[in-house]
């Protein structure tokens, strides 16, 4: 038994990531993916089981694994996102929440067919679109920063308060139809609130404090931080249910804000999001893969399909337009924002709560479908949201729909030649340097820049980086180009992370680079800062040659007199000549290389 559970965990973690690589090679939404392969091995196939295999551990790991997926998102707010769109922002997470409390609570009422009580009940659970699902979605979509900012905010800020939100609405339900019980009930429940968001926010004070001091040393400071949100989560949950969740939220926004003061807080975001997207992948297929065939059958019953369709089409568009009524966004944002509500992980773990303890109170049959009509909105929307996001930000021009971009760091003679030449073929580029007099013949030659230091967390807020697949480090110090690529690699990649080499001798090269570092040094061995510009100097020119056959170009295979950049695929896809690497290209592809005039 010991085994099958382990090999369970196992198969579940792998199918999560499999997931997520799909989703990236095909340019598919991952939750559709994950959604397809729960659905294959759980009720289609009968494979397994999560919530069988785990037994009573099954709902206490989702909900930890919630906690830190939230704790992430919130963790990685940063208050500069809101410049200009905080009106909006604070009209959606209240105004717009409510509204869409009331409507969905009158949809579960007069087309579900659900009584009063566990529709208000629903309802108010049903505002939630968490970071489990419109991370995803964004990082698909590509969105301009100010509209992909007010959907990433809105997840994460009314993630918790759905919960907040249907618990409420439980205990009134309680005060008015139990005559023991008494308004002090209600008292209760937000002295639990007010609890949670305390404990949070003390708990971020002590860990910042700590860290700030030097009271951890650095190989503990992930593992201590991780373990003061679960001890945080679990210490509220005690308290009262389902206010885990806020307080994680206020902690993780309380250490986003002190980020700004203590740099050593944002050393562990790149870990907290590796686990946010293994704890994502891997969640999102136990919840599909639990669920029994009658609740999939369940679904196609005309109600629960038309209260689906009013959510999608009347109360999510009518909240977000009433209230961003006068604010700062413009037609296009409010009719994406309108549109795209996708429901995840809180809102199938919550749902089967409520439904259990409505159940239990014995004057609520209706509960019994909370999870049919919850995974029914949670599977159509990820699926219409997650097909469409793309598709329609393009078409309302709030997605970045140009070739991918190339981001330049260093103004020199070089990189304003490389720039000029990739503007030509269409292809947005931007140079980056932190010293003004430098970028000043590259606005002479039109070429788009930004005056300022890239290693500053500042340039990631005022620079469009969704508009950049690529990030050359080309300035005239190694030092600073290997920091670049250090600071940028979690966001760009491996391959699409490159820098300028040393020129030294060949024998010498040999010793200073393992092949590990020769994967993101440009170019070739001798072509360092100083002979790249000394070549430009002496008349050497850009050229793309169209490639009529597949063949792979080895640095050798050219004379002396011309140097291999890069190769610009027909997908508009560019791989760069690195130290380690030929470049590979196909017939219709353009092979870019630096050549000597005659």
């Amino acid at each position: 038994m010991e085994q099958f559970v382990l090999f369970g965990i196992v198969t579940l973690i792998a199918l999560g990531i499999t997931s997520q690589w799909l989703a990236w090679r095909f340019q598919l939404p991952a939750i559709v993916i994950m959604s397809i392969a729960g659905l294959l091995i759980g009720p289609f196939l009968g494979i397994l089981n999560p919530e069988q295999a785990l037994g009573d551990f099954y709902i206490p790991v989702i909900s930890l694994a919630v906690a830190l997926i939230l704790f992430e998102g919130s963790s990685s707010l940063d208050i500069r996102e809101l410049r200009g769109i905080s009106k909006s922002v604070i009209r959606i997470v209240t105004i717009g929440a409510f509204l869409a409390w009331i409507g969905g609570s009158l949809a579960a009422h007069y087309i579900a067919g659900l009584q009063w009580e566990t529709s208000f009940v629903i309802g108010g659970l049903f505002i939630v679109t968490g970071p489990t699902v419109i991370i995803p979605l964004l990082r698909q979509a590509k969105l301009k920063p100010r509209t992909a900012a007010v959907l990433k905010w809105e997840g994460i800020i009314v993630d918790p308060f759905g919960a907040l939100v249907a618990l409420f609405a439980y205990q009134i339900v309680k005060v008015i139809t139990n005559d023991a019980i008494g308004i002090s009930y209600i008292f209760s429940f937000f002295l639990g609130a007010i609890f949670a968001a305390l404990l949070g926010y003390i708990f971020a004070l002590t860990i910042s404090m700590m860290i700030e001091k030097g009271k951890i040393p650095e190989y503990l400071k992930t593992p201590i931080i991780l373990s003061f949100v679960l001890l945080c989560f679990g210490i509220s949950e005690m308290m009262m249910h389902e206010t885990g969740l806020l307080a994680v939220t206020v902690m993780g926004l309380t250490i986003a804000r002190l980020s700004k003061y203590i740099s050593a807080l944002g050393d562990i975001r790149h870990f907290n999001e590796d686990i946010s997207v293994l704890l994502t992948s891997t969640i999102f297929i136990m919840l599909t893969a639990s669920l029994p065939m009658s609740t999939i059958k369940e679904i196609f019953s005309l109600p629960i399909i038309s209260f689906i369709v009013i959510m999608l089409f009347l109360v999510r568009p009518a909240s977000i337009w009433i209230s961003t009524i006068g604010t700062e966004l413009s037609l296009a944002e409010k009719t994406l924002i309108g549109w795209i509500a996708p429901r995840g992980i809180v809102a199938l773990t919550v749902s089967g709560y409520f439904a259990s303890i409505l159940t239990e109170d014995g004057y609520y049959s209706d509960a019994k479908i909370f999870t049919t009509i919850t995974f029914a909105l949670v599977i159509v929307t990820v699926c219409a949201h997650g097909f469409s996001i793309g598709f329609l930000s393009r078409k309302l021009g709030l997605a970045n729909k140009h070739s991918p971009g190339v981001l330049l760091v260093g103004s020199s003679k070089f990189s304003i030649e490389l720039a000029v030449f990739f503007k030509e073929k269409g292809i947005p580029t931007l140079i980056v340097d932190r010293v003004f007099d430098h970028i000043i013949e590259a606005k002479s030659r039109d070429v788009d820049t930004y005056y300022g230091e890239i290693l500053s967390k500042n340039t990631q807020f005022n620079v469009d980086m969704n508009s950049y697949e690529y990030i050359l480090a080309l300035d005239d110090s190694v030092p600073y180009n290997a920091l670049i690529h250090n600071m940028y690699l979690p966001i760009f990649g491996h391959q699409n992370c490159l820098a300028l080499t040393i020129n030294t001798e060949e024998h010498v090269m040999e010793q200073l680079y393992s092949p590990a570092i020769k994967s993101y040094l440009l170019f070739g061995e001798k072509e360092s800062y100083q002979e790249l510009n000394r070549k430009i100097e002496s008349g050497y020119t850009f050229k793309n040659i169209e490639m009529k056959e597949n063949k792979i170009i080895k640095r050798e295979d050219r004379s002396n007199l011309e140097l291999n950049i890069c190769v610009i695929k027909k997908s508009g896809k560019i791989t760069f000549a690195t130290l380690k690497k030929d470049l590979v290209a196909e017939a219709g592809d353009q092979l870019v290389i630096l050549s000597k005039n005659e």
